[in-house]
């Protein structure tokens, strides 16, 4: 993508998905910065809706705090988990790109709670989507490691964020929403760039 197009936009709201360590929060910034747009988190609802709700409410949204043996759960379900926050988590995460394109506020809207059937429920027009993945889960370890404090080594979590990563690639053929890889990280900006193009 060249500079004479980098001003240019077809939506309002840009999706950015992904699991955990592939590299959302990196490009993010970036786009935001490029496009001239906002940016928001979709962890910051996630804390929102568990702060205003009980473990009574919504016991998904509040299992890994009220479950103390919740870290012995296999990957697999581990991502089951996750797949169940996201979806309850679809009608904030709905709202919020609704207000944008109703106010004609663009944004970009980044985190791993994203799901690409998000586009199907009449949230399209001039909402994009591109979700990151890596397909080398010694990569996405490596990255872990890197980010957290100390070089914390977490094999599980890299093993979850792969399986939801393959997942996620799944859905978005059946959405028919971009999958990119996260590397080579160089061109990654110019790529979804050009994807949503």
């Amino acid at each position: 993508m060249d500079n004479a197009n980098a001003i240019r936009r077809s939506w309002d709201v840009l999706l950015l998905g992904g699991p955990s360590g592939v590299g959302k929060t990196r490009a993010s910034y970036p786009l935001a910065r490029l496009f001239d747009v906002g940016i928001t988190e979709v962890d910051d609802l996630h804390i929102t809706l568990e702060r205003l709700t009980t473990p009574e409410q919504q016991p998904v949204l509040h299992y890994w705090r009220a479950n103390p043996n919740a870290q012995h759960l296999s990957a697999e379900q581990i991502v089951e988990l996750h797949i169940a926050v996201s979806r309850l988590l679809g009608p904030a995460v709905e709202a919020v790109i609704v207000n944008h394109l109703e106010t004609s506020t663009p944004i970009v809207l980044e985190g791993d709670y994203l799901l690409p059937e998000i586009l199907a429920r009449g949230t399209g027009g001039r909402t994009k989507a591109v979700f990151l993945f890596e397909p080398d889960e010694a990569q996405i370890l490596k990255n872990l490691s890197l980010r957290e404090p100390e070089g914390t080594v977490q094999p599980k979590r890299a093993r979850v964020s792969w399986l939801y990563g393959q997942w996620l690639q799944a859905e978005c053929g059946r959405y028919g929403v971009s999958a990119l890889p996260a590397r080579p990280w160089s061109t990654l900006v110019d790529r979804i760039g050009d994807a949503v193009a």
